[in-house]
């Protein structure tokens, strides 16, 4: 059962601002290591040749990754015919005191050790094309226009690991980059939005797939105008992600999540950065003023809350496994 997290940007003093590959792969060995199978990270909006340096980043984390994984497959072969040849040859060995390795005869055996480590899948660009009246903690100097020049430019050489945009699609041109998003196979989540229900509507029939975090960087539901977050409860087939952490939603607004939407559409994400440690699980990430940063838990933590405070656990579970790899699908090239 693979566990996902679609939207992190960093965790444990490192996030994807980042000119070391090294600090990606950190990422994902901490995640691994918190049982996150595969992550996607996310790139803050900044000025184009900056986000694309960070995607540079991401993508050298991939193809070390990869190399590694090729390494070990080729290593466990290498060891499985020399334990194959030590039970042959001596079928009463057993191996030393120490559990990693066993001599005899002057050949030295490692047995398989995994450094558990999150895949990295690709990249989730948050923004350039946000609204600056709800940038969040995100920097509104650096949002720009929606428009295909400004995606060409961004992605041109990374079309392949651009799994998620993050778009506002009230923006006048939004609805059609969110077109040709879809026709480039990458997933269109709309989110730092200020969209009525109406410009929320038009956004999906444009075809986005998603909702990013779903009531935060958002209007906030009106009776009389319910807007993203209203759209994103009530229509039943578009995904939204959801920060379960206990200071993004308040409980009763998770129950109203779980109890509203199809549960076959719910993303927990973590959305955690690089101030996201161990320490701020009883405090949240936020800065002195008291604005949210990011993300307090890893999704496996966000998802144990969850299941103690009394959602059932299968619907919690697809959360982070089923929906979220069947959402990523819809961006297969």
């Amino acid at each position: 059962m693979k566990i996902i997290d679609v939207h992190t940007h960093g965790i444990n003093g490192y996030d994807t601002r980042t000119t070391v590959a090294e600090h990606i792969l950190e990422m994902a060995r901490i995640q691994g290591a918190q049982g996150v199978s595969e992550i996607i990270p996310t790139i803050y909006p900044a000025k184009i040749r900056i986000m694309r340096e960070n995607m540079m980043m991401v993508r050298e984390a991939m193809e070390r990754q990869k190399d590694s994984n090729k390494l070990k497959t080729k290593d466990s072969n290498k060891l499985q015919v020399t334990s194959n040849e030590l039970k042959t040859n001596d079928k009463d060995l057993s191996l030393s005191s120490d559990p990693l390795l066993v001599t005899r005869n002057s050949l030295l055996v490692t047995k398989e050790v995994t450094r558990h480590s999150s895949f990295i899948l690709g990249v989730h660009l948050e923004g350039p094309f946000l609204n600056f009246s709800r940038c969040g903690s995100l920097n509104a100097m650096t949002f720009l226009e929606p428009t295909e020049y400004h995606l060409s430019e961004l992605i041109e050489g990374f079309e392949d690991m651009v799994k998620i945009i993050t778009i506002a699609p009230e923006l006048n041109g939004a609805a059609g980059l969110i077109r040709k998003m879809a026709d480039k196979g990458i997933v269109a989540s709309m989110g730092h939005s200020d969209a009525t229900f109406s410009e929320a509507e038009r956004g999906f029939h444009s075809g986005a797939k998603g909702i990013t975090h779903i009531f935060n960087a958002m209007r906030s539901f009106h009776h009389r105008e319910p807007g993203l977050a209203g759209f994103g409860l009530t229509n039943q087939d578009i995904y939204i992600e959801v920060i379960a952490d206990p200071y993004h939603l308040h409980p009763k607004t998770l129950e109203l999540i779980f109890s509203a939407k199809n549960p076959d559409r719910v993303i927990i994400i973590s959305d955690t950065v690089k101030e996201t440690t161990p320490f701020t699980k009883g405090q949240g990430v936020a800065d002195m003023h008291g604005r949210l940063l990011g993300g307090a838990l890893t999704i496996p933590e966000a998802a144990e809350l969850l299941i103690e405070a009394g959602f059932d656990r299968g619907t919690v579970m697809k959360c982070l496994t089923e929906n979220p790899e069947r959402y990523l699908k819809n961006s297969d090239k």
